[in-house]
């Protein structure tokens, strides 16, 4: 310990835990360089007794802690030097400061000791690292950023990747807020080192070392290795390392295609869509000098995002989602014009400009809040589907739901601000998240709450009526679609959009435009200060797409037929009319096979089926924007997608079979049963409806109740089914009567349905029977066994009072679970499931099957001869940019802001929280009463002098009263006399 101190080593004295650490805690804590007095005498006159020196009181403490210690001098020199160097010394009380807080004396200590010796920044390094392993974020705030030591961006990258690595998000957070800049820090080479990073226990390395062997069978066959710790993360050696297309291909997995591939363009893959040739050209870049590594990525934070939310940190997924912010990198600076006067000039554009190593940037937005808490609910989701932990998969299904509930706070903010540009928000395509959309990534993640929002379903009704008002009554729709022309009276109101346009002045060339989102609650171009060119291309793309000007005539047709609601109510017409066809063709009109028949009612039947089929077709491969694997994927979630498959195919059997003589009866069959299925699609239909909707899915869900049920049932019906027809009759080989008698009876036992005169053999049965083995071969009854029928009645009896009271109260009880269950939150669902209706008649032709043909070719004209796009799809997923786009994520960044702050004022405002604030305080207390500690030896020290300065003063005031020299006046003051004028003058 001497050594050490010599050698600027700091150290940390346990006191209380016996030898040396004793010893130094005594020595450094009561004893004090200046003498003391020791004693005085029994009549009062106290005699000044000095210690002697350090030296004496130092022997003293030694031999008190060390007494059967011959030699001490050696002890003692040491012992001096420690206490000579005692600024290197900590103290901690185990009984006084508690467990706890071991970890700041320790950090305080090293910190301390490097203050003495250096006042640079690199002996600090050592200590933060060492602040990050203990996740000390308190002491690291204290000792090391309290402004005293000026922290480069050198000096924090590396902390800030063990913090990232580590799930640190509060050093996180500190190391931000002190000069680390994001956008230096997070390289695609970084980004690509984080995910190498991760543990090999988690999902999502699975994931990615699955894509990894997928990419290097492709690029090297046969030369596949397993990924290893050990690997340097930073270049590819044998391609056991994750890459960007890696991560890029678990995304897809993840997101399915609700948004487009990320990190295409550093691996210039943008305009490859084969998967295979991705491959062997990424393998060719990753063999190669992997020259995008070094680039800085384009979104940052939500990379990190990203990367927090796959490994389940919730702190730090949360905390990225908060600093969202879209940095805009420009690349290098451009050497400075000067102009005449030899000054330098400004660039063109007068963006606020941020100079950050030799390049710059400009701040353009915030990133999307909302779809970013959504994408991160949908990867968690995603995950714990895959996840087999049931401890971690409750964690990631917690964590979506606090994005989710996230996402419908700063939403709820941003329709309380303005409603339009709330609209706008969940339409609009992100560059961020590869051009999703929050309505398709919440109906992605399956976000309930979030599309329950007044703000969502506002919107959906806004499509759904179209331009129609929406407090028009359904009998003024339906008296229109039979009457067309009443659309030009005023049965029906429309939403005079045109008349809101001419009272809306244009904007001048120096103004921004509110007329697309409505008022702003700030100047965007006091924010941004954008320049003129720019603000004149951006007008003259809002004026671009408004719609243009169109006739009476037309508009009118246009808003009536167009809309949502139009077409449903079309397709519910003729939807009843359809079955009303089908059934007249069941039951009076269908005619025997060619040549007698079919009729002509049928054959407009199988015209009507054949536009239904037309329109499947449409909606399966001619729809546009979706790809055809977004379509299988649906197709296989969809269950009314498969019903109407199902319907068609049995329409289709029953039309080939009906042709034919032999098989005539079967057709009829097989249509038969699919009228059933098209009956059963009203269903799905009316899933529209308010008050109906929610008792559908009630419906739905209680039907599972049943699945469980007839299982139970199946059981005790296969027991005593077969215990019975064995016991009443000893040879029946018919399987028709065996399958009746040992299923279908007792099926209908459990309505009421009991034969007693077939099972008791009490009662006289007039049935004729034989027990003649060769006419029972041959079909006929046999007679009923008597040896076991008591049995018989006994299992009766036990049948019943399981089946009737026990299995149908038991199917009652989980009814009633699952109504009060569902019935809660039935609304909720519904408003969910809405949202497919309204996008699916969005989409349809306005005509209804079989007019729907007319429609079928309109646009096929238009489509594929005129080449007119569709503008439909913009109220769905529109495109905004420059500063329109600008301007909503900031705004939404705005709202993202005041949630938050709206939020942690709830929190603090909590009793949880306030005991939480209130229990450190008393921590605060305890930790300055523990440094009182310090005070009181100090103050017992300064005691000591004073009372060696009286001693002395008393000393020499005795000297010269007794010396013959000096002649007093008075008699020399008692301390009793000094104490009383002290306390008079004070009082």
């Amino acid at each position: 310990m001497e050594i050490s101190l010599k050698n600027s080593l700091p150290w940390l004295v346990l006191v209380g835990s016996g030898g040396v650490a004793d010893l130094v805690g005594d020595l450094l804590e009561n004893v004090s360089s200046v003498p003391v007095m020791l004693a005085g005498g029994p009549d009062g006159e106290g005699e000044a007794v000095s210690s002697g020196d350090l030296r004496e009181r130092v022997a003293q403490k030694v031999k008190k802690h060390f007494p059967s210690e011959k030699d001490n001098e050696k002890l003692i020199e040491m012992a001096l030097s420690v206490y000579h160097n005692r600024d290197l010394v900590s103290i901690y009380h185990k009984e006084q400061e508690g467990t706890e807080d071991f970890h700041t004396v320790l950090l305080r200590a090293l910190v301390r000791a490097n203050k003495k010796n250096s006042s640079s920044v690199s002996p600090y390094t050592e200590e933060l690292k060492l602040a990050v392993a203990w996740n000390r974020v308190d002491i690291a705030r204290s000792e090391l950023f309290n402004g005293s030591i000026h922290w480069s961006y050198e000096d924090l990258k590396d902390p800030m990747t063990d913090a990232l690595v580590n799930n640190k998000p509060e050093f996180v957070r500190l190391f931000t807020e002190n000069g680390l800049n994001i956008m230096d820090y997070l390289s695609y080479k970084r980004l690509e080192d984080l995910y190498c990073s991760l543990s090999e226990n988690t999902l999502i390395y699975s994931m990615l070392q699955r894509r990894l062997a997928d990419r290097q069978n492709i690029t090297s066959p046969g030369s596949y290795q397993p990924f290893t710790a050990t690997a340097s993360p930073a270049k590819e050696q044998g391609g056991n390392n994750f890459s960007l297309f890696e991560v890029s291909r678990v995304l897809e997995d993840l997101l399915g295609d609700v948004c487009q591939p990320f990190y295409y363009s550093p691996l210039k893959l943008e305009n490859i869509r084969s998967k295979r040739r991705a491959l062997k050209k990424v393998g060719k870049t990753l063999k190669a000098d992997c020259s995008y590594r070094e680039k800085r990525c384009q979104y940052p934070w939500a990379s990190l995002f990203i990367w927090a939310v796959l490994q389940n940190y919730s702190e730090m997924a949360i905390f990225f989602w908060e600093m969202a912010v879209f940095i805009h990198y420009l690349g290098e600076v451009p050497p400075a014009r000067t102009g005449e006067t030899g000054h330098p000039q400004k660039a063109a554009s007068s963006r606020p400009v941020f100079p950050w190593s030799g390049e710059y940037f400009t701040l353009r937005a915030a990133e999307e809040s909302v779809l970013s808490a959504l994408s991160g609910c949908k990867l968690l989701r995603e995950l714990s589907k895959l996840d087999s932990e049931t401890e971690s998969k409750l964690s990631m299904k917690e964590l979506a739901q606090k994005f989710e509930n996230l996402a419908h706070g700063v939403f709820s903010n941003c329709y309380q601000s303005d409603e339009s540009r709330s609209f706008t928000l969940l339409t609009t395509k992100s560059p961020v998240w590869r051009g999703a959309t929050c309505l398709q990534m919440a109906i992605g993640a399956d976000a309930r709450l979030f599309f329950s929002h007044d703000g969502v379903q506002s919107l959906l009704s806004q499509i759904w009526w179209g331009d129609m008002e929406r407090s028009t009554e359904v009998w003024k729709l339906v008296l229109t679609f039979f009457i067309p022309p009443l659309c030009y009276t005023k049965l029906i109101s429309f939403r005079e959009i045109e008349a809101d346009e001419e009272k809306t002045e244009p904007s001048s060339p120096g103004k921004e435009s509110d007329g697309y989102y409505g008022q702003t609650i700030f100047s965007f171009s006091e924010i941004k200060n954008l320049d003129a060119d720019e603000q004149a291309d951006e007008s003259s793309i809002i004026v671009s797409d408004r719609p243009q000007r169109l006739p009476f005539l037309v508009s009118r047709w246009r808003k009536f037929w167009y809309a949502p609601v139009t077409s449903f109510l079309g397709n519910v017409l003729m939807y009843f009319l359809f079955l009303l066809l089908f059934a007249y063709v069941l039951l009076i009109d269908f005619k025997q096979p060619p040549p007698d028949g079919p009729a002509i009612s049928e054959y407009v039947l199988y015209f009507w089926v054949f536009t239904i089929v037309c329109e499947e077709i449409r909606k399966t491969f001619f729809l546009g924007g979706v790809t055809l694997t977004l379509h299988r994927r649906h197709y296989a979630q969809d269950l009314w997608i498969k019903w109407d498959l199902i319907a068609i195919c049995l329409f289709l059997i029953g039309l080939c079979c009906r042709m034919f003589q032999t098989s005539y009866e079967a057709g009829r069959t097989f249509l038969c049963v699919d009228y059933m299925v098209f009956t059963l699609r009203l269903i799905h239909i009316f899933a529209i409806h308010k008050q109906l909707g929610p008792k559908i899915i009630i419906v739905g869900k209680m039907i599972k109740d049943v699945f469980f049920f007839l299982f139970f049932l199946a059981v005790w019906l296969m027991a005593y089914g077969v215990a019975n027809q064995a016991l009443l009759y000893s040879y029946d080989p018919n399987p028709d009567r065996i399958f009746r008698r040992v299923f279908y009876r007792p099926y209908l036992h459990i309505y009421g349905q009991v034969p007693v005169e077939e099972i008791d053999a009490g009662v006289k049965w007039s049935e004729p029977c034989t027990e003649n083995l060769t006419e029972i071969e041959a079909g006929a009854e046999p007679c009923r066994a008597t040896y076991s029928n008591w049995l018989v009645v006994i299992l009766l009896v036990i049948y019943l009072l399981v089946t009737n009271i026990l299995l149908v109260n038991l199917l009652i009880a989980m009814f009633s679970n699952t109504f009060s269950k569902v019935q809660e939150n039935s609304d909720t669902y519904w408003k969910f499931q809405r949202y497919n209706l309204i996008v699916e008649y969005h989409s349809r032709p306005s005509l209804a099957p079989p007019f729907i043909i007319v429609s079928h070719l309109h646009l096929f004209i238009k489509r594929y001869i005129r080449k007119v796009s569709s503008t439909k799809i913009h109220l769905f997923a529109a495109e905004l940019e420059g500063k329109l786009a600008r301007r909503l994520m900031t705004w939404e960044h705005v709202q993202k802001e005041n949630f938050i702050s709206h939020e942690s004022k709830k929190q603090r405002a909590q009793d949880s929280e306030r005991i939480k604030r209130m229990s450190a305080k008393v921590d605060g207390i305890i930790k300055q009463m523990a440094e009182l500690r310090d005070v009181d030896c100090r103050l017992r020290v300064l005691e000591s002098q004073m009372e060696f300065c009286s001693s002395a003063m008393q000393w020499m005031m005795e000297t010269l009263t007794q010396s013959s020299g000096v002649k007093a006046s008075r008699p020399p003051p008692t301390f009793k006399e000094t104490s009383t004028s002290f306390v008079s003058k004070s009082f």
